[in-house]
């Protein structure tokens, strides 16, 4: 018997199709069970395996995705060919690719960044569709902590009329960008800066 995980306010109509993703398969007295997820942050990444051929070939590289399902997911892809635009093949030509995957969640925006190996900036593409002036590391993470020293303090300027598009309805866009990163982010108005002279 399939157990589901839901995003919330999702009701699928009877003898609806609806894909999910397989979190496990428990061997119980009565037989297999299976445990499915609409949540999942791999249900992201399958979903974009077949309308992309080339993250199914290897070509993009989905590097990492945050979602806050039924409302927006970010994810940050990489290209292992320097003639491939990682952005513009899960986009697809006129948007296509994408809003095949979007119609499949129900309408979830989806925010697609490139990938940066540069912390400050992979935070400055992560805050997009906010315009992120500059950004830069305040503090680095424990080497004991994390095993590899990764950067947990990064601070944004954005320009003041970007400030509430950066941050996001409830915090929603800073938040998934600190997700997607990794990293804590302070987002600052460039106008903080005046008030220093």
């Amino acid at each position: 018997m399939p157990q589901a995980e839901q995003v919330p306010y999702e009701r699928p109509e009877p003898g609806a199709r609806v894909k999910a993703y397989i979190v496990e398969v428990r061997k119980t007295a009565k037989g297999p069970q299976i445990v499915t997820s609409r949540t999942h942050p791999g249900l992201i990444k399958r979903l974009f395996e077949l309308e992309v051929p080339e993250i199914a070939d290897g070509v993009v590289e989905i590097k990492a995705c945050a979602r806050e399902p039924g409302a927006r997911t970010k994810i940050a892809v990489l290209s292992n060919d320097s003639n491939v635009d990682p952005v513009g093949a899960c986009v697809g030509a006129r948007g296509a690719r994408v809003r095949m995957v979007v119609n499949e969640l129900r309408g979830e925006k989806i925010d697609i960044v490139p990938f940066s190996d540069e912390p400050a900036d992979f935070v400055m593409k992560a805050l997009s569709p906010a315009k992120v002036s500059s950004a830069y590391v305040i503090g680095k993470g424990d080497p004991k902590a994390s095993g590899d020293g990764r950067v947990t303090h990064v601070r944004a300027l954005v320009p003041d009329y970007q400030l509430s598009l950066a941050i996001g309805k409830e915090g929603q866009n800073v938040r998934l960008a600190a997700k997607l990163t990794g990293a804590k982010i302070d987002v600052q108005p460039e106008s903080i800066l005046e008030g220093d002279d």
